[in-house]
């Protein structure tokens, strides 16, 4: 059985083909667009996977979409009609967009597939899948668990932002849920619009933003309980309220009732690009720390009901790494697993196995140590098609062998250059996880800023992530478990630290103190979101860490994506040639071909 799952129109488009539950490919659509968290329908992102698959349209038995758009519908009305006439300009506004594509979506959809391939509607089948159960199945199935508790916490589905469920052997059963408007995931993007970030994109800046705050300082503690006094009532069981005096987005295109933030908090909403103050960063902090709290509360809550040993996490607040490094610090399951791409891209990949499995009744076959083979599911690209980007834009290159390649590469990061690594399959999800990376030697402090500044062209402020041996994440974090999917944030053992001070209020100052043994991985509460590598996860970055180590005794990288800011990932050779061109990284590596930058 083929089956297509699609996720689209709300953001982070995705396609993914299912073979006898084997997850062949998994491509975003912003990867071909080069439009960030594109939301269109994903054409090229569809005819990506059936090349892949070497599959044509008609030969997919079913086509699975991510979420119900006529439950979507009945909350905007409810919603709007509960809160009439507030937000009734908002709703006119509307009204179009649902009337043209997304209420409609089943004629849509039809449409949008015709532009790829005759499609028998006899023969294959258009399914929808709930919001909610779409996650929970791109993170249970592909899980090595025949049992566990899922965990599912986003901005919103349909009615749901958070859920609880048991995911055992081939079925998923939901047996708590949170409703709109009360969301962790909205509460999270208010304070991203507040902050002078962009929703649905800049979350991360935040939780990078949250450790220049000191959680023990009376400021953070300040802004926590005015963050649980006047926004957010938590019980014991990890459910909550969110005061909606505070909130516009239920009835609005606005997050935030910005007067009263603003009154509560003492401070105006940051403009973009505007200077960060302690002010700012003590606020990420406190959201942080409440988040975390929710968190926690609800996987205890998840274990309680559930009794499972094991537990599986997705929706977009699953890529919040600081709280997941916590969750798996507290050991309340034996083994956690977090889908790679939690957000609306996986969508696409839990509808798709949600059908397979719980609609088709296919028996589960659980591989180890996942299904998601290190997330690389993407687009490849042949030494030929290499060659001729190279020679369409004049670049004179050297071709070496795996060896060669290795020594070379190890030894222009020794030299503290910067390195384009551009190899086999595109990873699917928002991490570059070793094969459309940019690597830097971690041993330099101003690694950080001039990858920052000169490179991803993005605030300074910003961490990287190191990509690692697997030893060393026992050696240097204490930790012996994989972390393949770059989804955990561990602090440094205190052996490895450097003693600073934060006597400034300067965000640049302590961007420059050198914290650790291991300075431009380590972020200023010696923290790092850790991946690590083995020889069968990706043979040819294990080879450059052991490589690296040879030299240095530390088997550690700089690991951040292939990329410049308001950019997708790099998806083809012409995408990391223009990244190449158009920033100062060093060297470029193309497969086995390599650039240097004279």
């Amino acid at each position: 059985m083929v089956v297509l799952g699609i996720s689209a129109y709300y953001h982070d488009s995705a396609a993914v083909i299912l073979e006898n539950g084997i997850i062949k490919a998994a491509v975003q659509e912003e990867r071909f667009t080069r439009l960030k968290h594109d939301k269109a329908f994903p054409k090229n992102a569809i005819i990506a996977c059936l090349n892949i698959t070497h599959l044509h349209i008609n030969q997919i038995d079913a086509i699975v979409f991510y979420d119900k758009p006529f439950l979507k519908f009945e909350r905007l009305l409810q919603t709007y009609m509960e809160e009439a006439p507030k937000g009734w300009w908002q709703f006119v506004r509307a009204i179009p967009a649902w009337l043209k594509e997304k209420l409609f979506i089943k004629d849509q959809l039809k449409k949008e597939l015709k532009e790829i391939g005759d499609i028998n509607w006899e023969k294959t089948k258009l399914h929808f899948s709930k919001h909610h159960l779409s996650h929970a199945a791109s993170a249970f199935f592909p899980s090595p668990f025949q049992k566990a508790a899922i965990l599912t916490v986003d901005g919103v589905g349909e009615w749901a932002t958070a859920s609880i469920a048991l995911g055992k052997d081939n079925n998923i059963t939901t047996l708590k849920e949170i409703h709109f408007p009360h969301s962790l995931g909205l509460l999270y993007s208010a304070f991203t619009y507040f902050l002078g970030f962009k929703v649905n994109s800049g979350e991360y800046k935040v939780m990078g933003l949250a450790p220049y705050g000191n959680r023990e300082s009376d400021l953070v503690k300040q802004y926590t309980h005015k963050i649980k006094t006047h926004l957010i009532e938590i019980y014991d069981d990890g459910s909550f309220k969110l005061n909606q005096e505070y909130f516009a987005y239920a009835t609005s295109f606005k997050m935030i009732n910005e007067s009263k933030f603003e009154q509560l908090f003492g401070l105006k909403t940051r403009k973009e690009e505007s200077t960060l103050t302690k002010e700012h960063y003590s606020l990420a902090a406190a959201l942080q720390i409440v988040t975390e709290e929710v968190i926690i509360k609800m996987a205890k809550e998840a274990k309680n009901i559930t009794k499972a040993e094991n537990l599986c996490l997705s929706g977009g607040v699953a890529l919040n790494c600081v709280a997941n490094g916590v969750l798996e610090e507290l050991n309340f399951y034996e083994n956690i697993f977090i889908q790679p791409a939690a957000g609306d891209a996986g969508g696409a990949l839990g509808a798709a196995l949600a059908y397979y499995y719980m609609a088709a009744k296919n028996e589960r076959k659980i591989i180890f140590p996942d299904a998601m083979s290190y997330a690389y599911l993407g687009a490849s690209f042949s030494n030929t098609e290499i060659e001729r980007a190279l020679a369409n834009n004049n670049l004179m290159w050297n071709l070496f062998d795996d060896e060669g390649l290795i020594e070379f590469t190890k030894n222009s990061l020794l030299q503290n250059k910067v390195v384009g690594w551009f190899q086999g399959k595109m990873e699917y999800g928002p991490r570059a996880l070793g094969n459309r990376s940019i690597l830097g030697n971690p041993l330099h402090a101003e690694t950080q800023s001039k990858l920052n500044l000169k490179v991803k062209k993005r605030e300074s402020f910003r961490p990287f992530a190191p990509i690692m041996l697997k030893e060393e994440f026992q050696k240097y974090f204490g930790k012996n478990y994989d972390s393949p999917y770059m989804l955990m944030v561990h602090k440094i053992l205190k052996e490895y630290r450097k003693d600073f001070e934060i006597n400034s209020d300067n965000l640049t100052d302590l961007i420059n103190k050198e914290r650790s043994e291991i300075p431009a991985i380590t972020h200023v509460d010696y923290s790092a979101r850790i991946q690590t590598v083995t020889a069968e996860s990706n043979k040819k970055i294990f080879d450059l860490l052991t490589a690296f180590k040879k030299e240095t005794g530390i088997g550690v990288l700089v690991n951040t994506s292939f990329n410049v800011r308001s950019e997708p990932v790099v998806c083809t050779p012409q995408d990391a040639i223009n990244c190449f061109l158009n920033t100062d990284i060093d060297i470029l590596v193309l497969g086995n071909y390599v650039v240097e930058k004279a």
